[in-house]
């Protein structure tokens, strides 16, 4: 094809018009070439189709095989370990296509392909926890990417060894670092791509060692830059960041939203490492109180494979089941999870540290006073040697609450009201609030009530303001209120499952109603009344995990079809990959590299479990919906059809459910706090 044929395809890329891309491509009749191919990929990849992406590259490196064109071939090779490595995780994967670009280059050490290769070999150690090899081929990166003119090698070998810098301690050298490579991406002289990956870097780093203040100036640049040029995941991955800084500043119900947003954004790209906004949306729920939307979330986010500690622990603290929590801390500090990752320490004492933290508060929760004192003095340690505010403000904080326990009060009030100031001047109220409730203790305990009330009201009063209202009331000791007022026992209802029937009890009738999807969505809304659910929310009771499809409506008229979990080219593109890591396996065990050969095992089983998600009885693909709209509309109507169901079967309820229940991309059921109905679902 001509440049003329292909300037409006290349138009519609450059202004991030993906879709129409992929309909122009979809018209082309000219037989494959490698440009066409080319574009065939960046555009999936933009719109979300990372399957598609893959199999374009894929077949690039066929092309080029087959046309004797060995370096193109070694480069598509490179694209195709590249795309892995970013969205799946499955570094068996990535490996085993490394391993074939190298081969076409081996008798060309001076090759070009040699920088791309270097850069994403880079990251699949780093992936991995090998800080030396991390090192040895991001210098590779950065040399090969300055000595052809090639700048995303290069400028991606610059921020893996700044960041290898700040795991080995030397701390200022990496932060210096980053910030010249962050002043370069704000200048925009990079490729869309490499610049929303290295933001995602910049910020990832700040954050291992609790450079908050850095971590929020650079996320509020690459939300700048985001705005009309990111694409493909990177605008998830951007809305974690900004999600954790509003966890951090609040309030909790922003932190929350954003939150949400980006689990329904990375979906179609991320794979292994799904659990990370996952984690993030049930830390947030968790800090406004929340405590059965933040397990669910917790909940989903191991499903997914990814370690949700602290949080799943403190949550299990929260509901009272001390020694649960102690155990799961105790369980993620000696055995983490080896999924790789680059949005969290990969290994070493910076992942140890807020595990660290958390184990002190849930320690001595248990009575364990010597596992507290251990983990308060690593904690301490790891402060001393990354020099980090808020690691030192962890470990000072720790520090009062053992003098607190030890009956130390004086020195549980110098330690814990230099820790409160310190996470103030830090711009991290909630932390700074929880604190003052234990400071509150401290001078209670020297017989300085007037301060201790002071302290108190100070705690509870930032926590209101930051839509945590549940803590504040714990912390004032004080029982939920009774909405009545009245003291009077709530009228006793009934909305409970017995088989494939309810019973549903209310205003002294009884009936029985067929168990319907859009009666397991409402007995969801009446166990929690006043709680707000997201569309995604109710339809991941169906799924078994958040966010995005919902399976095929099956038990209402009129339902609509679902889409595949797993389309017949997704099915093929992971038998192709089971196919890459046994590959990788074979070759891991001839050079006896045992612990890599595990760990691409592990990859083998992660896959063979997303093919048994996607494929039924008989090889049949298996069915889900396509995203939130569709979930918001889905839920809307499974509801809808009860509660006329309902109001057919029983009027009195029927009535109610109709002032009470609403609907939307929120769903909600608000009864009359003056007329409370308890519900026994």
């Amino acid at each position: 094809m001509g440049e003329a044929e292909l300037a409006p395809i290349h138009g519609a890329l450059d202004a991030g018009d993906f879709d129409r891309a992929r309909e122009l491509l979809a018209g082309v009749s000219a037989p494959p070439s490698a440009e066409l191919l080319d574009l065939r990929a960046r555009a999936a990849y933009g719109a979300g189709d990372l399957e598609e992406t893959l199999s374009a590259y894929s077949e690039l490196y066929r092309l080029h095989l087959e046309d004797g064109r060995v370096h193109e071939a070694a480069l598509a090779a490179v694209m195709v370990g590249m795309y892995l490595m970013m969205d799946t995780g499955l570094m068996a994967t990535v490996r085993a296509w490394l391993a074939r670009a190298e081969r076409l280059v081996a008798d060309a050490p001076d090759s070009p392909v040699w920088a791309w290769l270097a850069a994403v070999r880079t990251y699949e150690r780093f992936m991995c926890g090998d800080m030396p090899g991390t090192a040895r081929w991001a210098r590779q990166a950065q040399d090969g990417g300055q000595r052809h003119g090639i700048a995303p090698p290069s400028i991606i070998g610059r921020v893996a060894l700044a960041r290898v810098r700040i795991h080995d301690g030397e701390l200022e050298e990496g932060l210096s670092a980053l910030d010249d490579v962050a002043v370069e991406l704000a200048a925009g002289n990079l490729d869309p791509l490499t610049t929303g990956q290295m933001w995602c870097e910049v910020i990832c780093a700040m954050q291992w060692i609790g450079q908050h203040d850095r971590a929020e100036e650079w996320t509020e640049a690459m939300e700048r830059w985001r705005q009309g040029a990111a694409f493909g995941g990177l605008n998830g991955r951007c809305r974690v960041h900004r999600a954790e800084i509003m966890r951090l500043r609040g309030p909790c119900d922003a932190a929350e939203q954003e939150a949400l947003q980006a689990c329904e954004e990375l979906r179609p790209w991320m794979r292994r490492e799904f659990g990370w906004p996952l984690t993030e949306l049930g830390n947030a729920r968790l800090r406004k109180g929340d405590l059965a939307g933040a397990e669910e979330a917790f909940l989903a986010a191991h499903r997914n494979a990814w370690l949700p500690q602290p949080g799943l622990a403190l949550l299990r603290l929260a509901q009272g089941r001390a020694e649960e929590a102690f155990c799961l801390i105790d369980n993620a500090l000696a055995h983490p999870f080896d999924i790789p990752s680059k949005e969290r320490p990969p290994s070493g004492s910076l992942r140890r540290a807020p595990l660290l933290d958390a184990k002190v508060v849930i320690a001595l929760a248990t009575g364990d006073e010597a596992a507290a004192r251990a983990a308060a003095d690593e904690l301490a340690e790891i402060a001393d040697t990354y020099q980090s505010r808020t690691l030192q403000t962890s470990a000072l904080a720790a520090s009062g609450r053992l003098a607190l326990r030890d009956g130390r009060a004086e020195e549980a009030i110098r330690d814990l009201g230099r820790a409160v100031m310190e996470w103030i001047s830090l711009r991290m109220p909630f932390e700074a609030a929880n604190l003052r409730v234990e400071l509150a203790a401290a001078h209670r305990a020297v017989g300085d009530e007037g301060t201790a009330e002071l302290e108190l009201d100070a705690a509870c009063r930032a926590l209101e303001e930051l839509g945590a209202g549940p803590w504040a009331e714990r912390a004032r000791g004080n029982a939920p209120a009774d909405p009545a007022g009245a003291g009077a026992a709530p009228e006793p209802c009934v909305f409970r499952a017995e088989g494939d029937m309810r019973t549903v009890c209310f205003a002294g009738t009884t009936a029985r109603l067929k168990d319907l999807k859009g009666m397991r969505y409402l007995a969801r809304l009446l166990a929690e009344p006043g709680r707000e659910f997201h569309a995604l929310d109710l339809v991941a009771v169906e799924r078994g995990a958040l966010p995005t499809g919902i399976p095929a409506e099956a038990d209402q008229p009129g339902a609509q079809s679902g889409l595949e979990v797993l389309d017949a080219k997704a099915r093929e593109a992971y038998r192709q990959r089971l196919a890459e890591v046994d590959e990788d396996i074979a070759e891991a065990e001839a050079n006896n590299d045992f612990g890599r050969a595990e760990l691409a095992r592990a990859d083998r089983q992660f896959l063979v479990d997303e093919l048994r998600r996607g494929v039924g009885l008989g090889g049949r693909a298996r069915m889900v919906g396509d995203g939130a709209e569709r979930a918001r509309t889905s839920a809307t109507r499974s509801l809808r059809y009860a509660l006329d169901r309902v109001a057919e079967h029983h009027p009195a309820l029927g009535e109610h459910l109709a002032r009470t229940v609403r609907t939307g991309t929120y769903f909600a059921y608000e009864p009359d706090p003056r007329a409370p109905a308890h519900w026994e679902t």
